[in-house]
């Protein structure tokens, strides 16, 4: 009797820790496997805790009201093993109706045939209480539906380890030990039982259910192992569900073991045929992605395209346990195909634009040049005219004001041209040393007609030999455009002076009349205005309001700033800066 309850006993604690094993799946039952888990170890209490009451009783009856119950356990137990160990290796992912009720059909087939067994025979053709060692048990005529029974389940058991032991062969030996578990486990559970069945051993007791009792910690600890109990809450499950992104992750062996529904969404054919598929298979449409996504690799961002006209960026991590080991990876997809494509138009228009623009520059320059030429000519038979109209000493009033109007045109025409070339990068930078002093009587000898008109004195202070370093396209314009607003402001009789001053290493050069000058608003706001408005001369000359502009862009390339004083009714001064070169070079320049 000890000996009896010694086992039953036993049982009995196996019982409690299948139960347990069972909670544990149940408050994990949001990943797949734990339902499979939870549900083959249910089985294996049922057996379990039919065996122990099985083993305490005497009568026949009562051992077949317990061989009922154990019987719960048995019929489905090792389909439901299959499922768990499909699930594990990747096989399936989630169980689905096409998968799960195929399986269940012999093991539906053995609970109602067990059952109805008293008046149908099928699976026991005749059964008998014997005692052996003190211990009541039942002596049993195997039937056909008994056979099919061992046969079915047999067959699983090889299908099962067949699936593990490949798994074990593809797995990374880093990754390996989680997977031998599964395997004991699963020899320890059925070993027993096929010993049993077989009789190789004169047992007279089944040793089954103690190890399916093991065979369910082993287990437990295999599936631990492989993080799929382990992993983030129900919280976070939904939030990974609810991503947009799509992601795809990879166990330690490199096999799809999950995704999201954005991923089933952004990668037709997804679903959970792929699961254990390598991530070659997976990412198929991808090949540029597929031979880099490798546990352990480095992690890394990049763009992708499927082939067609998908684009996705595509970001990959390595994950690690507490240990930072690794653990599998994550690919996380995001689709970036509008983005894409809208820059792609935004592109496309900004170069229709832009040719747009190249070919309304060269029309401006076309027609200013097509204007400068013949105003060129005017302006020389327009001081011709006056030379004449001088030399016979009667002033023509309708001469001068030809002389000012193309003179004024020609001005803004070359104003225009100046402008053109600066917005459209037709102006090169050539900066090299200037004689300053030649360029400023060159310029001089240019204005010294419009000078003249006015009766104004043009003084250059510019010591010989001051040199510059600068562009001589910029230098000229700057020089050009300063002189012609001096002129243009000064009345009558009034005074033009350009100077030079060196300030360590650079030159600042100024242009002084004694012309209206400003008042202060106008000072304030003239050279913070992009384009500021063209005021008209003391002779009603005109302009285009874009020579200071361009003064001050053109130095600032130059390396320099432009800047000026004022005062209303006392006349203006405005100076610029531009480098100098070193002193041993200054021995001569171009002017």
């Amino acid at each position: 009797m000890k000996y009896e309850m010694l086992l039953f006993a036993l049982l009995i604690a196996a019982t409690g820790c299948s139960l347990a094993m069972v909670a544990l799946s149940w408050r994990r039952r949001e990943f797949p496997i734990a339902v499979s888990y939870g549900l083959s170890m249910l089985a294996s209490s049922f057996y379990t805790f039919g065996y122990a009451f099985e083993l305490l009783a005497d009568r026949l009856d009562d051992i077949r009201f317990w061989l009922r119950v154990e019987y719960v356990g048995i019929a489905f137990g090792t389909a439901l093993w299959i499922m768990m160990v499909m699930q594990y290796t990747g096989s399936v992912g989630r169980l689905r109706a096409r998968i799960v009720l195929p399986l269940l059909l012999v093991p539906l087939l053995t609970f109602v045939a067990h059952y109805t067994n008293p008046w149908t025979g099928w699976f026991y053709s005749s059964v008998s209480l014997v005692h052996v060692d003190g211990l009541a048990l039942i002596a049993t005529e195997k039937g056909p539906l008994y056979k099919l029974h061992i046969a079915y389940n047999y067959a699983l058991i090889v299908a099962g380890m067949l699936l593990l032991v490949q798994m074990l062969l593809r797995a990374k030996p880093g990754t390996r030990k989680p997977i031998v578990f599964m395997i004991f486990g699963s020899l320890i559970a059925y070993i027993p039982s096929f010993v049993y069945v077989v009789g190789f051993l004169p047992l007279s007791i089944d040793l089954s259910p103690f190890g399916l009792v093991v065979a369910g910690i082993f287990y437990l600890w295999g599936i631990y192992q492989f993080n799929l109990l382990r992993l983030a809450p129900l919280a976070l499950r939904r939030v990974f569900a609810s991503m947009p992104d799509a992601v795809l992750l990879f166990g330690p062996d490199d096999r799809l073991i999950g995704f999201n529904p954005s991923a089933r969404q952004m990668l037709p054919g997804l679903g959970g045929h792929q699961i254990g598929l390598s991530p070659e298979e997976v990412l198929a449409a991808m090949p540029a992605l597929s031979g880099i996504v490798r546990t352990g690799a480095a992690d890394f961002r990049q763009r992708a395209a499927d082939g067609g006209d998908g684009h996705y960026d595509v970001r990959f991590s390595t994950l690690r346990d507490r240990l930072q080991r690794p653990a599998g990876s994550m690919v996380l997809l995001t689709d970036i195909g509008e983005a894409v494509r809208a820059e792609r138009r935004i592109l496309d228009d900004s170069a229709k634009l832009e040719q747009l623009n190249t070919f309304k520059d060269k029309m401006f320059q076309v027609v200013a040049h097509d204007l400068r030429d013949p105003l060129a000519v005017l302006v020389n038979l327009a001081e011709l005219l006056e030379e004449e109209s001088e030399d016979r000493g009667s002033r023509s009033e309708v001469a001068d004001e030809i002389g000012r109007q193309i003179r004024g045109t020609f001005a803004l025409i070359e104003g225009l041209l100046d402008w053109l070339r600066s917005q459209g990068g037709g102006m090169a930078f050539h900066p090299m040393q200037r004689d300053l002093p030649r360029t400023v009587e060159r310029h001089f000898d240019r204005l010294r007609h419009r000078g003249e008109s006015k009766r104004l004195t043009l003084r250059s202070s510019v010591r010989a030999g001051t040199l510059v370093y600068a562009d001589k396209e910029m230098l000229d314009l700057v020089l050009r455009n300063l002189l012609s607003n001096a002129i243009k402001f000064t009345e009558e009789g009034g005074t033009i002076e350009v100077g030079a001053r060196l300030e360590a290493d650079r030159c600042v050069v100024y242009v002084r009349d004694t012309g209206s000058g400003m008042p202060p608003e106008r000072a304030a706001a003239l050279l913070r205005e992009t384009y500021p408005v063209s005021e008209t001369g003391t002779a009603g000359e005109r302009g285009i309001g874009l020579g200071l502009s361009l003064c001050r862009s053109f130095l600032r390339l130059n390396g320099g700033d432009i800047w000026f004083d004022s005062q209303l009714d006392l006349g203006s001064t405005f100076y610029f800066s531009l480098p100098v070169s070193p002193a041993e070079d200054q021995e001569g320049g171009e002017p």
